[in-house]
């Protein structure tokens, strides 16, 4: 089953075309990759999926929901990370967890807010100010507030942004066995071992336009290349 379908997605800023005319697919359960430099496009891209940005032209469906009819119906089935997201800093993580899960079903609030604590793996300082956390331990709250609500299809940019290696591998499983329960992932990475070590497939954007496509291993053999950084660098210049 397709669970994300993007076909000739076009995206203007005013005068500036964003995003070009690109076209991808998502299986379901699969961990899928926008990997691309600074201004490539991806972040766009994630925010027209998310259905916070409305397309200039094209089609995108999720689980069969188009984008532009459907948004209500997809905003309940999906979860969106923004590299540069917060959370309320006068809140404890509990509480910012709680204050989340109450826009959900109150049937489910208790045992979401518990997978986002688990999620998070803060321990104690689940029950601190936010504003008491370092940059790695706010990232991790974000996540578990991503992760929680069991979405059908996770967007996620730069997930293990701010964290040291650890807390990344960590961040890392979690994705993974997210996907390996049913989770579509799509995700954006400046890490390209992150990117290597995670995704089914990848697709690489430069300039508004997807520029190559496939499996990591795949691209690298087709372009001669010991890692996904080296065909990154190879495709995208």
């Amino acid at each position: 089953m397709v669970a994300v379908d993007v076909k000739n997605l076009v995206k203007h800023y005013g005068s500036i075309q964003a995003v070009k005319g690109i076209s991808f697919n998502v299986n379901a359960g699969e961990i899928f990759g926008l990997i691309g430099p600074n201004g490539a496009g991806k972040t766009t891209v994630l925010r027209v999926v998310s259905t916070l940005l409305k397309i200039t032209s094209g089609s995108i469906k999720i689980m069969d929901y188009d984008i532009e009819k459907d948004a209500d119906k997809i905003r309940k089935i999906i979860s969106y990370l923004p590299e540069d997201a917060g959370a309320y800093k006068n809140l404890t993580g509990r509480a910012y967890l709680q204050f989340i899960a109450n826009f959900f079903d109150a049937k489910q609030n208790r045992e979401m807010i518990e997978r986002g604590i688990r999620i998070a793996n803060l321990g104690e300082r689940i029950d601190d100010r936010v504003d008491t956390y370092s940059k790695g331990m706010m990232r991790r709250l974000l996540v578990g507030r991503a992760l929680m609500i069991d979405p059908k299809l996770a967007i996620l940019d730069e997930p293990t942004s701010g964290l040291d290696v650890i807390n990344a591998q960590e961040i890392r499983k979690l994705v993974r066995d997210t996907a390996k329960k049913g989770t579509t992932v799509l995700l954006s990475s400046h890490n390209m071992l992150e990117v290597e070590y995670l995704c089914e497939r990848i697709a690489l954007i430069s300039d508004g336009k997807i520029v190559e496509e496939g499996k990591p291993k795949s691209l690298m053999e087709k372009y001669k290349a010991n890692n996904i950084e080296e065909v990154f660098t190879r495709v995208v210049r």
